[in-house]
């Protein structure tokens, strides 16, 4: 099933396996903390807005009992691949579909307040700021060229349903953003997390939950921190990863 540059990556959850690119973007630490982050209503419907390679509905159908994961990605090809994965894994094809589409036009795609559950991994940058590869996969997974943080909380508040709740994952420099973009599309944030490297250190992410239709009160939760001063991963990183030390 693999094809030229592919390679067959073990999650270490449930004997899951993923198809990557090697020249294309992959997933990291941040997919892994926002399905973790992620809390799905039992028996509810799912959608990962932009999902790549199909990391995070495989990670969240893992730890979660819901009916169906619907992973939604405009790149046909990373579409096809993470088709190929779900095919892999045995058992999973009925649980989770992955649909080719954009994220601006989800009207077209499906019904209004149609899940309980939205979750992203987006873009972090804006188009044409930072360094922007060359590459164009690659380039629309880490820039704001298909689609902006203020078009994926649109889309996420036409498809959940009263009382959803939509999980994010973004980088703080981007919080005023984010935050703004949800409120303006009737999400509001109810517990935020920032994600630290080391503790002492600045943090590089934050991961946010919001509820649609849902009074104001934002919770800020206890720092996430992801290694220890000797550089290897704190206790609650290997409890997220599933990790065995002994």
């Amino acid at each position: 099933m693999l094809k030229e540059n592919e390679q067959l990556d073990d999650l270490q959850i449930k004997g899951l396996r993923i198809i990557q690119d090697s020249t294309r973007f992959k997933f990291g630490t941040d997919a892994v903390l926002l399905s973790n982050y992620a809390k799905l209503k039992p028996g509810g419907r799912c959608i990962d807005l932009g999902t790549g390679t199909g990391i995070i509905p495989l990670l969240l159908n893992a730890k979660n009992n819901v009916s169906e994961i619907i992973g939604l990605e405009i790149q046909e090809e990373l579409c096809e691949m993470a088709a190929r994965s779900i095919e892999l894994n045995e058992g999973l094809a009925e649980g989770i579909k992955i649909v080719h589409g954009d994220i601006r036009q989800v009207d077209r795609l499906f019904t209004a307040c149609s899940f309980s559950n939205v979750v992203s991994n987006p873009p972090y940058m804006k188009d044409g700021s930072g360094f922007q590869s060359e590459d164009q996969s690659i380039a629309m997974s880490r820039h704001e060229i298909k689609c902006t943080i203020d078009d994926i909380a649109k889309a996420a508040s036409y498809l959940l349903n009263d009382k959803g709740v939509f999980t994010l994952v973004h980088r703080p420099n981007r919080l005023v953003d984010v935050l703004s973009a949800l409120r303006a599309n009737s999400l509001e944030p109810k517990t935020i997390r920032f994600v630290h490297p080391y503790a002492g250190k600045a943090p590089n992410l934050f991961l946010v939950n919001s509820v649609k239709n849902s009074k104001p009160f934002l919770k800020v939760e206890e720092p996430l921190i992801i290694r220890k001063s000797d550089g290897s991963y704190t206790d609650e990183i290997f409890k997220i990863y599933g990790i065995d030390r002994e």
